[in-house]
């Protein structure tokens, strides 16, 4: 659909590069690899100019990086492009500037990018700094070691002024870089995204017909799937937060007080004052805070109360376990309700880019009453995945169980795993776990956090989300023959004529 032209200002195109840089130069801007990643990276050489260019974000086909450009003129840039149809490969550059500059001069030069698109990442939050640069990993390149060693040496740290009275660790915290004009100081390092997660999907919402209530300390949206509560690592912008903002002419930005994925929709409570956001906090931490979901479900789910055990790694996919695991997280929920529905139609499936990867049995699907009793990240998908009743639309968990249910074997943490004769054994086999989940879905899921409530100072407070995406083919063939039906009562009551 097309995009009004008030949100020009606040665009970051992501296909600049696709549209203005030669041709020749494409590798050289995708052929790095990112030293934050999990996995290992290929090495980097190199420019010995006067900053210093750590290391950079996404491998294409290329093992081997490249200097970035330094004489190359800016490609040329504007504004035209809303926001990209699919997100770029992700990019990462890091850098550490020898000498005193401005912030978005230094990155324009250092990475060859044209001075509005570094401001325009500095808009988006996806530029990082700290005092000093963090330890290089594991598998860095003895160039990254050394030029990490030559600006963190003690004999330099104790000539700048600006770590004084704070540790190696405590100036090693990075902030976001908020002004392009931030002065830098030598030795001051950055994290650039140079490619930032985009939600395409703001710009196509009605966000003023998502609002359920607007109370004095806060806002209860209806949040659409395909978008961030309060935004992504690398971007503050493209939120549910912003978006509400603007389109409540608050002077002053809404908080999020607690998040869904984003692949999920329904009731999302959002603060207008830090004060809300403090005592909405404390009513989570002490469970006064309840949250129903609606599932959609591959299989029918028995009532009653599921309890798993969720390994404490803070990455996707989270894994489960029904068997207690010495520091492991309690996931519990409880299946009020459990009905069988249509499986969704088509074209539902194709207005709302519903993956069903595959699944083989698409007769029917179930919904699911869902009151969740503790709130962990993926809890509700990597729960019902867990016992085979996946839901649809999870190319991460559902690939998963689709997995499982060929070999029961493959899940370390299943009713039928393996015995292990070592921890390497074992470690294998939860990365092949791993490796069996799907990409996190960029569209819709069949998940809906359908009602919030709390009680606060004697007040209860109450909220229901509308009709989950899955049933919108049928409430708009309800509203079509309504609409048939009105019109043939008034054809039919017509006078006739003679």
């Amino acid at each position: 659909m097309p995009k009004p032209a008030a949100t020009v200002a606040w665009l970051l195109p992501q296909l600049w590069h696709r549209r203005f840089l030669p041709p020749s130069l494409v590798p050289r801007a995708l052929s790095f690899s990112s030293l934050l990643t999990t996995h290992r990276a290929p090495r980097c050489r190199f420019p010995l100019s006067p900053s210093m260019h750590l290391a950079a974000g996404a491998a294409v086909s290329t093992a081997a990086a490249v200097e970035a450009p330094t004489t190359t003129p800016y490609p040329a840039y504007d504004r035209l492009l809303p926001c990209p149809l699919q997100d770029d490969p992700p990019r990462i550059e890091h850098l550490v500037a020898r000498e005193d500059e401005v912030a978005a001069d230094f990155i324009s030069r250092s990475l060859s990018l044209p001075p509005l698109y570094v401001a325009d990442l500095i808009k988006f939050g996806a530029v990082y700094y700290a005092l000093v640069a963090p330890q290089p990993p594991p598998y860095a390149a003895p160039e990254h070691v050394r030029i990490f060693r030559e600006v963190t040496d003690p004999s330099v740290l104790r000539r700048r002024a600006s770590i004084k009275g704070k540790t190696v660790r405590e100036a090693q915290k990075t902030f976001r870089v908020t002004d392009p004009n931030q002065p830098l100081e030598a030795g001051t390092y950055l994290r650039v995204h140079v490619h930032p997660k985009r939600f395409p999907r703001c710009y196509e919402i009605d966000w003023k017909s998502r609002v359920i209530a607007v109370a004095d300390d806060y806002v209860v949206l209806d949040k659409p799937a395909a978008t961030s509560v309060g935004g992504a690592t690398d971007n503050i912008e493209e939120s549910c937060a912003v978006f509400t903002s603007r389109a409540l002419g608050l002077e002053t930005p809404l908080m999020t007080t607690h998040q869904i994925d984003n692949c999920s929709e329904g009731c999302v409570v959002l603060s207008k004052t830090k004060e809300f956001c403090s005592v909405f906090h404390g009513l989570i931490r002490e469970k006064q805070v309840k949250k129903v979901y609606l599932a959609l479900t591959t299989a029918p789910v028995s009532t009653g109360i599921i309890t798993h055990y969720m390994r404490p790694v803070n990455r996707a996919p989270r894994l489960v376990s029904e068997d207690h695991i010495g520091k492991w997280y309690l996931c519990q929920m409880e299946v009020l309700d459990c009905k069988k529905v249509p499986w969704p139609s088509s074209l539902i499936r194709k207005d709302y880019n519903v993956n069903d990867c595959g699944w083989p049995q698409q007769e029917a699907a179930y919904e699911c009453k869902i009151n969740l009793l503790t709130g962990k990240t993926h809890q509700i998908r990597a729960q019902l995945a867990a016992i085979g009743t996946p839901i649809i639309g999870d190319s991460a968990y559902m690939t998963a169980a689709m997995a499982a249910m060929a070999n029961p074997s493959i899940n370390p943490f299943g009713r039928e795993k393996l015995s292990y004769n070592s921890e390497e054994e074992k470690e294998a086999a939860i990365e092949a776990w791993i490796a069996a989940h799907g990409k996190e879905p960029k569209s819709v899921i069949g998940l809906q956090a359908s009602e919030i409530s709390w009680d606060y100072e004697g007040e209860h407070h109450s909220y229901k989300a509308g009709v989950p995406w899955w049933r919108q083919d049928s409430v708009e063939s309800d509203l079509w023959y309504a609409s048939w039906w009105t019109r043939f009562w008034k054809i039919a009551s017509l006078p006739k004529r003679n």
